[in-house]
């Protein structure tokens, strides 16, 4: 027998999202699979999968515009549920595909917007100001949205999920089909509200971005969280080793058979004039290296650490590229 979610479910205070044991099953498919995760104020979250994989399906289930089968999500110590708008009053939640009135302007979009979350009169036109500042849109607040790039669509439509002032920001691929300058905005604007304390969830197709914005990372596929953590602690489940390339002047066949006795270094090869380091943690490692040049009379006139990537990690766990 399906156990149903419970609008009553206790409040935590574990971070300002907390997702327990989250199913959700469509006839014979179990498109969520025992999902849990917390999200803390201040921190961005990504949540990535290959497509059908379900987080789609989780993000519609955090925002309760789906019930769940079992499990439970609380934001900011209330319980959200399809059937109570005061969770879901706390979220603010950006689709991937842009829904604003195109025959409206951006002024007159945001007042659409935030008259549905009961803001009015003063206070709304100050709210709509100050959005229109932060995403970089007020000296086109009067022009109509059929006007506008993808990119600025893709703002606005950012804008009218913070007008107001959500404990939790859901972005779901927010950058998709937009211009290099717009999505360089968008993300600048998404590390900009992690510093100011704003707790949020994001989903993107691309690495990249995870890499820059996101505190830390979920990957789910099949349904069932497969890993989560830091960028470092995913890549260290893997055991791989970061690569370093010192381009230096010298005796570098010395300098290469110092830098094997040093704890952490699993080997050194030496290229025309550049030699190649392995090992954990090499950002760690540099210091060392640089002192062991030292000694050795090698100049070293370049240093690059190349880490084992998100990528990596993801390919490792789902055996697909995220793209598929």
């Amino acid at each position: 027998m399906t156990q149903q979610a419970s609008p009553e479910a206790p409040a935590t205070t574990a971070g300002v999202l907390a997702v327990t044991g989250l199913r959700k099953r469509f006839g014979d498919r179990v498109a969520v699979d025992d999902v849990s995760f917390a999200v803390a104020a201040g921190e961005t979250y990504g949540l990535l999968g290959p497509n059908g994989a379900g987080k789609t399906t989780t993000i519609r289930l955090v925002c309760g515009l789906l019930r769940a089968d079992a499990g439970h999500v609380v934001v900011g110590g209330t319980t959200v549920s399809p059937v109570s708008t005061a969770g879901r009053g706390l979220i603010g939640y950006v689709p991937q595909d842009v829904a604003l009135y195109p025959d409206l302007s951006a002024r007159e979009n945001l007042a659409f917007f935030g008259r549905l979350y009961r803001l009015r009169g003063r206070l709304l036109r100050a709210r709509i100001d100050e959005v229109l500042e932060l995403i970089g849109l007020a000296d086109r607040a009067k022009e109509k949205v059929e006007s506008f790039s993808g990119g600025m669509r893709r703002r606005l439509n950012i804008g009218a999920g913070l007008l107001h002032r959500p404990t939790l920001l859901v972005l779901d691929e927010p950058t998709v089909g937009v211009d290099p300058q717009s999505r360089h905005a968008i993300m600048e604007s998404v590390q900009r509200f992690g510093a100011e304390g704003m707790a949020v969830l994001y989903t993107t197709h691309d690495m990249t971005e995870a890499e820059r914005l996101c505190d830390r990372v979920g990957i789910i596929d099949h349904g069932r969280l497969a890993a989560e953590g830091t960028r470092r602690e995913l890549v260290a489940r893997l055991g791989e080793r970061d690569r370093l390339t010192l381009a230096a002047t010298g005796d570098l066949a010395a300098f290469a058979a110092l830098c094997r006795e040093l704890p952490g270094i699993e080997g050194a090869d030496v290229a025309g004039t550049e030699v190649h380091l392995l090992g954990r943690d090499g950002r760690m490692l540099l210091p060392e290296v640089v002192r062991v040049a030292g000694r050795a009379g090698v100049v070293i006139r370049s240093a690059e650490v190349t880490e084992p990537d998100l990528e990596a990690v993801f390919l490792h766990l789902t055996g697909t590229a995220l793209r598929d």
